[in-house]
C-alpha cells in the first residue's frame, strides 16, 4: 500500500482536520505548561499528567464530530475502531519529562494513517510556537514555509540527535554509540522536535529507540515532504499494517538515502 491510495481530496480533508486538532489541542497544553501540574507513573514508569488526558480527550471528541467513521490510537486511551480506513494516532505531549519540567521542547504529535500508510503528520511545538506540517505527496511546511533536509553531507561531518541515551537498551545503546562515534557530533534532548530539525536541514540524523507509533506515526509525512528518509535500524520502512499496535520500535531518520545507509550499515555492523 502506498500513499497514493490515499486521494488529494482526502490528504486535504485529513490535513485540514490535523491543523484543527493542534489548534484545540495547543492552548490546553500551554495553559498548564511551567506551572505545578501534577502527575502520575503509568505502568511502563513513564509519566502522565491531567494536560494528556485533557489534550487527547479534546482532539478525540473533534475527530468523533468530524470524521466519526475513523479509527483512533492515543498513547493515554488506547484504540477505538483500529480496523477502520483511516485511523489517527495521538501523542497529546511526547516528552512529558520535559513539559513537567518546564523545557521548551515538547511536542503535540498527530498522525493520520489511511490503509496503512502514513499520509499526514503534525509536529507541534506549543512551547516555542513551531509547527511542521507533512502529507503525502506535498512538500513539508515549517511554519507555513517550505522545510527540506540538507542533502550530501558525509558520515564524519553528520550532526546526530536523539532525546537521550537512556530510551535505549542497552545492547541498542551499543550499537547507536557507534553511530554516535562515526558523527562529526551528537546532540541530546531533542524529542519529538528532533525530527522538525532533521526536516529544516539543522540536523542529519536522528536515532531512537524503544518508540510506539504514536511516537513515530506523523514524524513519517513531515520526513517523507521535506526530502528525507525514515526508517527502522534495519533500513525498513515503518509498519502501520495494525494501527493498535503498541508494540516499541527503534527509528532512524536521515537526510537522504545514501546516509542512511551509513548510518544502518553501523548500527548493524
Amino acid at each position: 500500500m502506498t500513499a497514493a491510495a490515499a486521494s488529494a481530496a482526502l490528504i486535504d480533508e485529513l490535513t485540514t482536520l490535523a491543523v484543527k486538532l493542534a489548534d484545540i489541542a495547543r492552548p490546553i497544553v500551554l495553559k498548564q505548561f511551567r506551572s505545578a501540574v501534577k502527575h502520575e507513573a503509568k505502568d511502563d514508569a513513564s509519566p502522565v499528567t491531567e494536560v494528556d488526558r485533557a489534550a487527547e480527550t479534546a482532539m478525540r471528541k473533534l475527530i468523533g464530530k468530524a470524521r466519526p467513521q475513523d479509527g483512533i490510537f492515543g498513547e493515554e486511551f488506547g484504540v477505538k475502531n483500529q480496523d477502520a480506513e483511516t485511523v489517527w494516532i495521538l501523542d497529546p505531549i511526547d516528552g512529558t519529562k520535559a513539559f513537567i519540567t518546564g523545557k521548551p521542547i515538547f511536542g503535540i504529535l498527530i498522525g493520520a494513517v489511511h490503509k496503512g500508510q502514513a499520509v499526514v503528520g503534525i509536529v507541534d511545538g506549543p512551547a516555542t510556537g513551531d509547527r511542521w506540517i507533512g502529507a503525502a505527496g506535498q512538500p513539508t511546511t515549517f511554519n507555513g514555509k517550505y522545510a527540506f533536509t540538507r542533502k550530501g553531507r558525509k558520515l564524519k561531518d553528520a550532526w546526530l540527535t536523539t532525546t537521550s541515551p537512556k530510551m535505549f537498551s542497552p545492547r541498542n545503546l551499543t550499537r547507536f554509540n557507534r553511530l554516535s562515534k562515526a558523527c562529526h557530533y551528537t546532540v541530546y534532548g531533542s524529542e519529538c522536535q528532533g525530527y522538525g530539525q532533521l526536516a529544516c536541514g539543522w540536523v542529519d540524523l536522528v536515532c531512537e529507540d524503544t518508540l510506539a507509533p504514536y511516537d513515530y506515526a506523523a514524524l513519517v509525512p513531515v520526513i517523507d515532504g521535506a526530502g528525507g528518509i525514515i526508517t527502522d535500524w534495519k533500513g525498513k520502512p515503518l509498519d502501520f499494517s495494525s494501527a493498535g499496535d503498541a508494540k516499541s520500535r527503534n527509528v532512524l531518520a536521515a537526510a537522504d538515502a545514501a546516509l542512511l545507509a551509513k548510518a544502518v550499515a553501523i548500527l548493524n555492523r
